[in-house]
């Protein structure tokens, strides 16, 4: 089984954890994903979703860290798609582990919010929702396509108020300033991989400095458009330190930002791999959860 797992990832993953967290890595590789969806407070709320979804014979779980979060452990995502709450966007189907680094970003209503790498739309529309719809959203996206699918969620989720932006982060203009930032950096995906699945994703060190260039690139160009003195969160689907943790240790020394510890009570349940920077998460893949990176920073100067 461990065959499917490319060569240089498994390598990246032993020198990296060891033996032991490498095996925890690779288990949840193995594992069924469970499907899991966010209610969206801007037009339902949990008790009435997880009624409905009862009363279409779908089973929920809930998680401690969020009532919005809830687990279907019998269902596919066709269950959920076909019903009449899914096309009125009610709830959005997404990963437990993506919906943490808002929820740690801490937005607030009226303030000014940048989402970099916005497409799908999960963060930003959830940013929506955390905040009342009440704060002013920027969501920028590169690819033309991925920008419509961006727009037609925020537009299924209600999420008004979002203005979107059909542009690579890293050309916005350094007259820009904003509150706080989301950068859900593009990555390797090493968190995502499932076994049995076929994926377009790339495991080797041409494509990993391919990638971890840009990420350099997205995440000092959010540490130039964040207002001194406030707060961003860098996140990424992988659980290689390369595009983790070493990523927010070399920025923060070459901008002078701070690396602010995450406040993470009540996710205690949520599965971890150990990481080289305190204060930082780095969620293990299992049944529930995909392999994530979380950090928060702020701009001192």
């Amino acid at each position: 089984m461990w065959d499917e797992v490319p060569q240089f990832l498994r390598e990246q993953l032993l020198e990296q954890v060891g033996q032991a967290e490498t095996e925890r890595v690779l288990a949840g590789y193995a594992a069924r994903r469970a499907v899991t969806l966010r209610v969206n407070r801007l037009k339902s709320e949990p008790a009435s979703i997880r009624a409905a979804l009862e009363a279409a014979s779908v089973r929920t779980q809930s998680v401690p860290w969020s009532e919005d979060a809830l687990v279907l452990p019998d269902a596919a995502e066709a269950d959920v798609t076909a019903l009449p709450l899914y096309e009125r966007g009610e709830v959005y189907l997404q990963s437990l582990s993506s919906m943490i680094p808002a929820l740690l970003l801490g937005a607030q209503p009226g303030e000014n919010i940048l989402d970099m790498a916005a497409a799908p739309g999960g963060k930003t529309t959830q940013i929506a929702a955390l905040t009342g719809g009440r704060a002013m959203i920027t969501a920028c996206e590169r690819h033309a396509a991925r920008c419509e699918r961006l727009k037609f969620n925020l537009e299924r989720q209600g999420a008004r108020g979002v203005t979107v932006m059909n542009i690579d982060a890293r050309q916005l203009d350094d007259l820009f300033s904003f509150d706080r930032i989301l950068l859900d950096a593009p990555c390797s995906g090493s968190g995502t991989v499932q076994l049995g699945e076929r994926s377009r994703a790339r495991f080797d060190r041409e494509t990993l400095a391919r990638v971890t260039k840009m990420q350099e690139a997205l995440l000092l160009k959010a540490l130039r458009l964040l207002k001194p003195g406030h707060e961003m969160i860098y996140s990424t689907c992988s659980v290689l330190a390369q595009e983790n943790e070493q990523m927010v240790a070399r920025a923060a020394k070459r901008t002078g930002a701070q690396i602010v510890p995450l406040e993470l009570a009540g996710f205690e349940d949520v599965p971890r791999l150990p990481v080289s920077l305190p204060g930082t998460l780095c969620v293990c893949p299992d049944a529930r959860y995909e392999g994530f990176f979380v950090a928060k920073l702020r701009r001192n100067r």
